[in-house]
């Protein structure tokens, strides 16, 4: 399978993921049974899921929360222990290891308001405090900031191109 085909057809699937085989068949120029077969390759190896991107606050949620933490000493006792507890909250979107602004870890969680976020923060702090030192949080109102340009993945393509130039 040559890759240029693969990124084509993932990036056809990354703009509209509901449309057929077929459809995408005759946009892409590729024979209906190859996209199948390059469909499936891609579910393999590089689709994580199918899914859609509502907007949060259609949904209620008015808050979107970045909290970055710093570990005391080692962040794998910390993932270790509390990986589990981050999964178990429906509002935690992200939660990762990284680098920058003096953490390690970052989390990324959505709420209806700000009650809601003051309790998942002191609830955050109870169960992990004892292994961090510091956290930090960057709060985005979703009904009252200005959004320059929305979360989404159809961007990746261009940045791709420009990357692979």
């Amino acid at each position: 399978m040559k890759k240029e085909n693969l990124e084509r057809l993932l990036f056809a699937m990354i703009k509209n993921s509901k449309r057929s085989d077929r459809d995408l068949a005759k946009n892409l120029h590729i024979s209906q049974p190859t996209i199948t077969r390059l469909r499936k390759a891609l579910e393999k190896e590089a689709i994580l899921q199918y899914t859609l991107i509502p907007r949060a606050a259609f949904l209620g949620f008015d808050i979107v929360a970045f909290t970055f933490t710093r570990t005391k000493d080692y962040i794998q006792p910390f993932w270790e222990s509390k990986s589990k507890w981050l999964q178990s909250k429906p509002n935690v979107m992200y939660a990762t290891t990284g680098q920058g602004m003096d953490a390690d870890a970052v989390i990324v969680t959505v709420h209806k308001d700000y009650a809601d976020f003051t309790r998942f923060y002191h609830e955050l702090r109870t169960a992990c405090g004892e292994y961090c030192e510091e956290f930090k949080t960057f709060i985005i109102s979703l009904t009252g900031s200005e959004h320059v340009k929305n979360f989404t993945y159809n961007y990746l393509e261009k940045a791709y191109e420009k990357e692979n130039l």
